[in-house]
């Protein structure tokens, strides 16, 4: 299937006590308007508490970019322990597993990582340029070499050389960043991952300019770390298309300076996918709205992923 870029924008405003946030705030009317496109009207809709989407200018055809905007009541600490609770992201329909990695990973976090049967079957006759399952040439390599298809545990083989290489990649990338992604072979084209990833983040002059050390960070990680961020990671098996897809995740979350209208910035960079992506990103800004008493702070999220190659 052909490659595909699908970036969505969500801002959420979270409120207390009021379900809008005042008219006198130049900053989110400027970035509503110059940065996202939206109308008056389409402005207006968000500050009354509706839910707002709009379809953002692609670069190539094969990119999609959603943006879209809505009132949440909470505050922002409330909202980051919500949206970090693995229990209950477990319950959520699309995450079949998930899981947090330890500090420092070990191979019982990843119990349950592991292939369907419809790719362990794919995985057999993976080749470089031509494989169902995203990888790079050196995995289709070996488990050429080390597998034996006749034998009936080969698929439990398969799935302990998955989680074992997960697990070596992972230490390597939080030892060596981005230099340790390396590259996809199982399409026509190699796919350089730290490349995509630096592709993704230059759609958008907003996070160099309002956030650049975050902004640097993810680029240079584990260099220039700010000190006020912290670092996660978390597996995840999900489906939300045609394929349940394998996913491997880096959360970098910055905590706002004291007196910023900023509380949080959270990024999500996707480390691995076995379907589907090539890279990804998702972007929470959380804001607090000065005009609410501090016991009903007000924060905008802004979420962007960007999903490359649809396979």
């Amino acid at each position: 299937m052909r490659s595909l870029t699908f970036i969505v924008v969500v801002l959420a405003l979270i409120t207390g006590s009021s379900c809008c946030w005042p008219h006198e705030r130049p900053d989110l009317n400027t970035y509503f308007k110059t940065d996202i496109g939206l109308s008056d009207d389409q402005i207006q809709a968000i500050r009354s508490g509706k839910a707002v989407a709009k379809k953002l200018p692609s670069r190539v055809p094969d990119e999609i970019f959603v943006f879209g905007a809505v009132y949440i009541n909470a505050t922002p600490d409330a909202y980051v322990e919500y949206s970090t609770d693995f229990t209950r992201l477990r319950e959520q329909p699309g995450n079949l597993a998930i899981a947090p990695f330890s500090s420092p990973p070990k191979i019982a976090d990843l119990e349950g990582f592991a292939f369907e049967k419809e790719d362990i079957k794919s995985i057999k006759d993976c080749k470089p340029r031509d494989c169902d399952v995203q990888m790079p040439e050196s995995s289709m390599e070996k488990i050429r070499q080390s597998i034996d298809w006749s034998n009936p545990g080969s698929a439990e083989k398969v799935n302990e050389m998955l989680r074992q290489t997960a697990l070596k990649r992972l230490r390597a990338y939080q030892q060596d960043g981005n230099a340790a992604l390396g590259m996809y072979n199982d399409k026509d084209r190699p796919t350089d991952i730290a490349g995509q990833f630096r592709y993704i983040l230059s759609y958008s002059s907003a996070l160099p300019k309002y956030l650049p050390a975050l902004y640097g960070y993810l680029l240079s990680y584990p260099g220039q770390k700010p000190a006020n961020v912290d670092d996660s990671f978390y597996w995840a098996h999900v489906k939300f298309g045609l394929k349940p897809t394998l996913r491997i995740v880096h959360v970098v979350t910055m905590r706002g300076e004291a007196g910023s209208d900023l509380a949080y910035a959270i990024a999500e960079k996707q480390l691995y996918a076995s379907h589907y992506f090539q890279t990804a990103l998702d972007l929470t800004f959380c804001i607090r709205d000065t005009s609410t008493p501090p016991d009903n702070e007000v924060f905008i999220s802004l979420r962007s992923w960007d999903r490359s190659k649809l396979g």
